[in-house]
């Protein structure tokens, strides 16, 4: 890998992963599919969940194993097992503690 300032671009800022990081898992690492990519990168899961990372993992992961859309796939929302208000949340307000 060489360290040509595109792969210093970050992709995931919510978890602050860079364009190097991506291609080192999926060349050295051999995570070559979204789901594992984002397991091991833990991509996807920042406070954005993906809006922003997901598209671009997408295309450097066409780009690097040449796989079809439909290869890679999107990832799958998880609802909560079990709701939650969100006034619990709101941790600020009093509410969660």
């Amino acid at each position: 890998m060489s360290d040509s300032p595109d792969e210093k671009i970050i992709i995931c800022r919510c978890e602050d992963v860079t364009r190097a990081d991506i291609l080192k898992a999926i060349r050295e690492g051999g995570f070559t599919d979204l789901e594992s990519l984002r397991h091991h990168l833990n991509i996807g899961r920042g406070p954005c969940q993906g809006k922003t990372c997901i598209p671009l993992v997408i295309r450097i992961l066409r780009q690097e194993t040449g796989a079809s859309m439909e290869e890679i796939g999107l990832p799958t929302a998880r609802p909560p097992v079990r709701p939650i208000p969100l006034g619990i949340l709101n941790v600020n307000e009093g509410g969660g503690e």
